[in-house]
């Protein structure tokens, strides 16, 4: 399977994000098309990771498939066969779209990322063990790194064009949305999380946090949009290497993280663009940690 860093398809391109290049078809439906790019610290890298988009693609329609009867959602189809049957002029470009593109309802995007923490990591972590609180409400004394939340924390954020999203309150959310949108937001977050946790617990992964995307259709309903606890929009650890207290190892980007790391200790990057070229061990390990956690989720190897 080839690479793609970028897409030119016969369509209208009408967005263009770090990893995915946005199309329409007609007005009531876009593709979403899941390229092999790969961003860290908010930089996109020149190289490209192979099966990193058909990975992201498959594994949002596995959630897809699995959350029908919980929340209505917004892919129609991520069968590259199917998706040419609906749209002929893709025919040429079977190749570049194979197993990573998406046919999904059109919607008008809320300008809200709904993120839930099960577990306390990451920037949630930082700001507890500084403050002891969450986006500036206070959260529990004596907390640790890792330490699972019970229940899990609904954290509302805004999402940024460029740079880091940044956490609000849900007062905020519901200034942004209004009252009753921001109450089933979060209804909605907590129903798709509860029924995830739950199943990938059950192939030896825990989901630490997640963050979710939601759009209304044209027919006024709010549905579920984007992709769905994949290891790009989620902290994915095992559960039988968990243990509180200190950081846990991911199945993610991490290879690439550790790298860019080193590089800006050691004075050769300046954490900002351009980035620093990529040896082949970091983009084969960043690659291999994407097919395990496909793997991971559902149960199966990853066949496009």
């Amino acid at each position: 399977m080839t690479t793609l860093l970028a897409s030119n398809l016969p369509l209208p391109k009408i967005g263009r994000g770090k990893v995915r290049d946005i199309y329409a078809v007609g007005d009531d439906r876009v593709l979403l098309l899941t390229t092999d790019r790969i961003s860290a610290f908010d930089v996109v890298m020149n190289e490209t990771i192979p099966m990193k988009g058909a990975v992201l693609t498959q594994i949002s329609a596995y959630w897809f498939n699995a959350l029908e009867g919980v929340v209505h959602h917004h892919m129609i189809s991520a069968d590259t066969d199917e998706i040419i049957a609906a749209v002929p002029e893709l025919q040429p470009h079977r190749d570049e779209i194979l197993g990573r593109a998406m046919l999904c309802k059109r919607t008008t995007v809320f300008p809200i990322e709904c993120v839930i923490r099960g577990y306390l990591s990451g920037s949630a972590w930082k700001e507890y063990a500084a403050s002891g609180t969450l986006a500036g409400e206070t959260l529990p004394a004596g907390l640790v790194e890792s330490e699972k939340l019970d229940p899990a924390i609904f954290s509302p954020a805004t999402k940024a064009e460029s740079g880091h999203d940044e956490n609000i309150t849900i007062a905020r959310m519901r200034e942004v949305v209004g009252d009753d949108t921001a109450y089933t937001l979060e209804s909605m977050t907590r129903a798709i999380y509860t029924l995830g946790e739950t199943l990938a617990r059950e192939q030896g992964i825990i989901i630490a946090d997640t963050k979710f995307e939601f759009g209304r259709d044209k027919d006024g309903n709010i549905i579920l949009i984007d992709e769905v606890m994949t290891p790009d929009s989620s902290r994915f650890w095992a559960v039988d290497a968990y243990q509180p207290g200190r950081p846990q190892p991911s199945f993610d980007k991490q290879p690439l993280r550790d790298y860019l790391d080193t590089e800006r200790k050691a004075g050769r990057w300046n954490g900002e663009a351009p980035p620093p070229p990529l040896p082949q061990s970091v983009v084969d390990a960043t690659s291999q940690r994407y097919l395990e956690a496909f793997r991971r989720v559902t149960g199966r190897e990853l066949k496009i």
